[in-house]
């Protein structure tokens, strides 16, 4: 019998879907999703939806931090910054002595995490699972081991003394196909995940997003089962 609350971060996308079949595995499920003003916002929300539904989560909740948008310094958030076709893309740096990509929204895994604490307090969860992924990710900070070890200190000073929560983070050292052959074994349904950065209608198969999918799934040797644009090679 599952008994112990477990407040699972779900952006819709495919490392979120694998970590929520995860928790599922021992916890009850609570959903988490928070809208930013990224650019595919309206899709990733429906993927939230549909993988709420699938997994039975018990309690939903979707928030508006709209002030990252406002904020800027991101191609997720900021149109005037074109959203880099591949992780080689060396226009997607905009500093060469701090590789990081365009992709990377400042501070936002924080945000994230301050809300799903707030509301664990609430409704008594104990973990928050968050599909971080550390060594075939991006290189953005706010996903490395050590930010969620820090986190996890944060959360512990700043809660009631009674208050147990603690972040899980089980795809912090996978690869992609590592991601792909797990999920795969739970049965998570990746067809009602997305991952695009720019399209909506049909994944571009072109921004880093879509090129480390692919990548995972090639690797595993399995057919990623969402649309891609036509011209995009093994989609």
């Amino acid at each position: 019998m599952k008994i112990e609350l477990a407040i699972v971060l779900v952006s819709g996308g495919m490392d979120s879907c694998v970590t929520a079949a995860i928790a599922e595995q021992t916890c009850r499920l609570a959903f988490l999703h928070v809208n930013y003003g990224q650019r595919t916002e309206g899709r990733e929300l429906q993927a939230f939806n549909e993988l709420a539904n699938h997994f039975n989560a018990e309690k939903r909740l979707v928030v508006s931090i709209e002030h990252l948008k406002v904020i800027g310094g991101s191609s997720l958030t900021d149109i005037g910054i074109p959203v880099p076709e591949s992780a080689a893309d060396q226009s997607a740096i905009p500093n060469p002595q701090s590789p990081i990509p365009t992709t990377y929204v400042p501070f936002r895994n924080a945000h994230l995490l301050a809300i799903a604490v707030s509301w664990a307090e609430v409704i008594g969860g104990k973990k928050i699972f968050i599909g971080a992924v550390e060594e075939d990710s991006s290189g953005y900070p706010d996903c490395r081991e050590v930010f969620y070890q820090a986190f996890n200190r944060v959360i512990e000073t700043g809660t009631r003394p009674e208050t147990q929560i603690g972040i899980v983070t089980p795809l912090i050292h996978m690869k992609k196909s590592e991601i792909v052959r797990k999920g795969m074994e739970l049965g998570a349904p990746f067809e009602l995940t997305w991952s695009c950065y720019q399209g909506s209608d049909k994944a571009c198969g072109r921004c880093e997003s879509c090129a480390l999918r692919l990548k995972g799934f090639r690797d595993a040797g399995a057919k990623d089962p969402i649309p891609y644009a036509e011209q995009v090679r093994g989609a």
